[in-house]
């Protein structure tokens, strides 16, 4: 069958006039190729996924009461463009709250369709041609992605088991600074789990003043920390004057699929933002802005689900170090970022992380997520549905059931 008319007429960005004729099979499809030979070939044994990125609650029972009465409102059929002030509003109240960080509603919050969509709007911003964005790796690509559809240069910053998980911020070339416009760094992160200290933040800053960039954290599992109380990049001093943070009503909220985050900080930064925004979407529907306030203004909401992906944390983390995996409790977010073995005591080795998830997908029924960007390591979610805690119990005893006899060797 020849090629369509259309087919030299694709941009160089998404692959040209190779676009769809690669032969490539990308990690998250073979996880769920893998996924469904698993269920196949073992009809009656229970997959087990720890591969799932998202929450496996609902919404709080009042932010769904507020939303099925928002939406019956004729005032919020019309289109929201850049957010209506009551939503920006309960976002400063939130952010002076949780982290004790005062913003004007006004200047320096903006909604966003979900922090996706945010990180994918920041670049047009600001990347020309040539221009540099540095970013951590592993790490969410949405920022790096567009900076390359802009013509800019993606520059890694391997998140390094040796250098705590953080960026090695001095290592980078003398001839990559000269052409950095934007710093992404995220934290709580994903997927390592690493938390940042105020001294991690303080030194960011510093660099930006030094070279001159732009800083944009990643917060959207700002309420998902554990081994320190959340806090915030923009509750450093000068953190407003180089930068921005980018939240979520996803992960703390359980509002996954509402589509729903903000971004704040430096007013004209916000401002560059809403003004590219305005020419990209017409704003996340009111109702689910109303719905997310009541969210916003209940302190119960992140901290219960916050609690729980702790409590599983830790099933998770115990379960997994008496089976033989090498592996401690993340600082936050509900990943566990742990080493992949590099075989098996009496079974096969393993030349990638790829290489041992497939095996447990296929062979033991259990999912996760392969990360060899920086070593190689497997990536646990503790995501999975299970109503109670004696659900989740349950789910760990199958997990050690299978693994325990397996010997990891590392």
């Amino acid at each position: 069958m020849s090629d369509p008319y259309f087919q030299t007429l694709f941009a160089d960005r998404i692959g040209g006039a190779q676009y769809g004729k690669t032969a490539a099979i990308y990690k998250f499809e073979k996880i769920k190729r893998a996924k469904r030979k698993a269920l196949a070939d073992y009809p009656d044994r229970k997959l087990l996924d720890f591969g799932i990125g998202e929450n496996d609650g609902v919404a709080d029972p009042a932010v769904l009461d507020r939303m099925a009465e928002e939406i019956r409102k004729p005032e919020n059929r019309g289109y929201a463009d850049n957010g209506t002030p009551a939503f920006k509003e309960a976002v400063a109240r939130f952010m002076q709250r949780e982290y004790g960080v005062t913003l004007d509603p006004a200047t320096e919050v903006n909604h966003c369709i979900g922090s996706k969509s945010g990180l994918a709007i920041l670049p047009a911003a600001f990347i020309n041609p040539g221009d540099v964005t540095l970013m951590t790796v592993p790490g969410y690509p949405v920022a790096g992605t567009l900076t390359t559809y802009y013509g800019g240069v993606v520059y890694k910053l391997p998140l390094l088991a040796e250098n705590d998980f953080y960026p090695d911020l001095d290592g980078i070339p003398a001839e990559i600074l000269a052409k950095a416009k934007l710093l992404v760094i995220c934290y709580p992160n994903s997927p390592t789990g690493k938390t940042a200290t105020r001294e991690f933040y303080e030194r960011v800053i510093q660099f930006a003043h030094d070279n001159q960039l732009i800083v944009v954290q990643d917060a959207a599992h700002g309420q998902l920390s554990f081994d320190r109380e959340p806090n915030s990049f923009l509750a450093v001093p000068g953190a407003k004057d180089v930068g921005v943070e980018m939240h979520s009503m996803s992960k703390g909220f359980d509002m996954i699929g509402w589509r729903l985050g903000w971004i704040c900080g430096n007013p004209l930064i916000v401002r560059a933002f809403a003004d590219v925004k305005d020419n990209s979407d017409s704003g996340q529907f009111l109702a689910i802005q109303k719905a997310a306030i009541a969210a916003l203004d209940e302190p119960s909401i992140p901290r219960r689900i916050r609690e729980k992906y702790r409590r599983r944390m830790e099933k998770l983390v115990a379960t997994l170090r008496r089976c033989g995996f090498q592996c401690e409790m993340p600082g936050g977010t509900y990943f566990l970022y742990t080493p992949s073995p590099k075989g098996l005591a009496e079974g096969p080795t393993f030349e990638n992380a790829e290489a041992c998830s497939q095996y447990l997908i296929t062979e033991q029924s259990i999912c996760t997520v392969p990360w060899d960007d920086a070593g190689s390591f497997l990536r646990f979610s503790v995501t999975y549905e299970a109503a109670d805690e004696a659900a989740e119990d349950a789910l760990m005893a199958e997990t050690e059931s299978r693994l325990k006899e397996i010997r990891p060797v590392f």
